[in-house]
């Protein structure tokens, strides 16, 4: 069958809107927002619904017809960049961003643009990539949270801006640079790909009247290229200073763009309890005494302590509570200018949605050193546990188990069997440099899982990427000491990913598990189907079995598949969108484009007949 392919026509103004195929949509409410769960047609929501479950009850894709799947229609965005946008379908319109915070409004039956905003950053420095991780819609406005941390309110049948707002003031923002490594450090020949700033990647969560979003990059640390091309990250270096800021989240007025609350992820008193385990037990190897005495020096230090947030909220609408995670704090690795726990970092955070009031959190890692952020958006279920019924919040680490809390209390019910290989997790780093497995990559980054409640299973997309964690130093000039600075950079073997269904009703044992031939970031799709949705970074997007693991089905896209797939559907034809661009970071071919695939229209005819 003929695939349509829609190629961008650029231009000097700001929007390009068409003057013809505009029908008008209904604008969605907070009606229509809370039920997004029930409505099998659109995806209204970055998670599709507020307890971030991305799971779909359509089923006329099956395991039985998945292996008829065809593209439909194919959108370039005209950006080969790194690529990692969840579309949003409401009323017969995609929505969705594309690298460097544009956003494009397409007819989801055949691709064709309505409208295109293109956005114009205040600053051409960017702290962590060109990555936007999609829009949000609500109240007849798109919004979209950019990488020069702004957040934008569009027209959603225009494309027109309605208000802009600044995330950040990062005027005069101190940043790390290569002066400090040694002279004759081999790192010194490597690119900087980025380095601790301000911005925002994460889908923006509309709720109650309100737009809830937070930054990102405040506790980057320096990255370096790799020496290999098409090789990941090459290495993560942790040096002392005052860098960064404290993260936050905030709720912004839908109508105004006006804050209406702040919770920053770094706070006085940040310290907390000096825990020398984590909460379920596992020894962090920290010299407390050394933090300790070191405290008063360093007193203010949370004042740029990091904390990311890299994953929209998810909410409970009943209770009106916000859960997300929180990254690693600043500066990254390198720990001896930050005493203490370093709260709220690389922990699940619970809000109050109306006023932004901590109600709990849960420290995965207190006084991180390994970059574990809590990367990968929470999803809210209901749980049985001894017998009795929980209302839970779970979230997949990039420790590489699956934690599961009471989402009332915060309380640890169980965690899953680890779901990749685990090594030397905290340990410390040495000059010669210790392996560790899962380092800063995951586990599970920033990929969004995906839960078929009924079956009480979790699908959760991993990455095994072993990492070298070590120690070097500036040398002593004149009266000046040494100084030490950390690095941690992947190890010389093989990498791959496990996509894991994870059998909540038996506390998290593995149901079953596939080993994939590249590390998976991007997410994961569920469906009542039978089928479970991924993508590769070799360009592979494919549809395994729900109940086995079995690969099913796979195209490939051209470009790396690391990006959330979707599924909606329009006139009784189901569709599965993904978008095809890759990832700078990981070493994935880079592209541009938005892959839609459908059964071809007679086989979904002869499904609804029999129906």
């Amino acid at each position: 069958m003929p695939i349509p392919l829609k190629l961008i026509v650029s231009g000097a103004a700001c929007v390009l809107a068409c003057a013809t195929h505009v029908a008008s949509a209904a604008d969605v409410d907070d009606s229509r927002l809370r039920t997004a769960a029930g409505n099998r047609s659109d995806w209204l929501t970055y998670g599709r619904d507020y307890g971030q479950q991305r799971f779909s009850p359509l089923e006329q894709i099956d395991a039985r017809t998945v292996t008829k799947l065809v593209p439909r229609w194919i959108y370039q965005t005209g950006t080969a960049a790194t690529f990692q946008t969840s579309p949003l379908v409401a009323d017969g319109v995609m929505y969705l961003t594309t690298p460097f915070s544009h956003v494009v409004a397409l007819d989801a039956r055949t691709g064709r643009e309505r409208w295109r905003y293109e956005h114009k950053r205040a600053s051409q420095k960017i702290c962590c990539g060109p990555a936007n991780r999609g829009a949000a819609i609500g109240y007849g406005k798109v919004f979209v949270a950019t990488v020069d941390a702004r957040l934008v309110a569009l027209d959603q049948r225009t494309g027109k801006p309605v208000w802009d707002v600044a995330l950040v003031d990062s005027s005069g923002e101190a940043t790390e640079d290569k002066k400090v490594l040694a002279p004759d450090d081999p790192l010194n020949a490597r690119n900087i790909t980025g380095s601790t700033g301000a911005g925002a990647v994460v889908a923006p969560l509309v709720y109650d009247g309100k737009v809830i979003v937070g930054i990102t990059g405040v506790g980057y640390g320096l990255h370096l290229d790799s020496p290999r091309v098409g090789a990941p990250l090459g290495a993560v270096v942790g040096v002392a200073g005052r860098y960064g800021q404290p993260g936050f989240l905030a709720a912004y007025d839908a109508a105004s763009g006006k804050q209406i609350w702040k919770f920053e992820t770094t706070q006085e008193g940040w310290e907390g309890s000096f825990r020398a385990e984590t909460a379920d037990g596992i020894p962090l190897n920290r010299d407390v005494a050394a933090e300790k005495a070191n405290l008063r020096k360093y007193a203010d230090a949370w004042r740029h302590g990091g904390g990311s947030i890299w994953h929209a909220p998810a909410v409970d609408s009943k209770t009106g509570t916000l859960y997300f995670g929180v990254g690693n704090p600043s500066p990254q690795a390198e720990d001896s200018t930050r005493p203490g726990d370093n709260l709220y970092t690389v922990a699940l955070v619970a809000l109050n949605a109306r006023t932004g009031k901590l109600l709990w959190h849960f420290q995965q890692v207190p006084h991180d050193r390994w970059g574990y952020d809590v990367a990968s958006p929470p999803t809210l279920f209901e749980v049985t546990v001894d017998g009795k019924t929980v209302s839970a919040v779970g979230q997949a680490s990039k420790l590489g188990w699956y934690y599961v809390h009471d989402r009332r209390s915060g309380e640890l019910l169980f965690k899953s069997d680890p779901f990749v290989p685990q090594a030397n997790l905290f340990e410390p780093p040495t000059p010669q440099g210790v392996r560790i497995t899962p380092g800063p990559a995951g586990g599970s980054n920033w990929s969004p899982a995906s839960l078929d409640a009924q079956r009480g299973i979790v699908y959760v997309a991993g990455m095994h990427i072993p990492m070298i964690y070590r120690t070097a130093e500036l040398p002593a000039q004149g009266n000046d000491p040494a100084v030490p600075y950390f690095i941690i950079e992947p190890a010389r073997e093989a990498n791959w990913g496990t996509l894991s269904a994870i059998d909540l009703s038996r506390k998290g044992r593995i149901a079953w598990q596939t080993r994939t031939d590249e590390p998976l970031v991007g997410g994961v799709l569920a469906t009542a189907g039978d089928l479970v949705f991924t993508g590769e970074g070799n360009g592979d997007f494919s549809a395994f079995d729900a109940r086995s693991g079995a690969r099913l089905w796979s195209f490939n896209c051209g470009a790396g598949v690391n990006a959330p797939p979707i599924t909606y559907e329009l006139d009784g034809q189901q569709y599965v969108a993904v978008a095809a661009g890759g990832s700078q970071i990981w070493g994935f071919r880079q592209g541009g484009a938005v892959i839609v695939f459908s059964l071809p229209k007679v086989d979904a005819q002869e499904i609804r007949n029999a129906e």
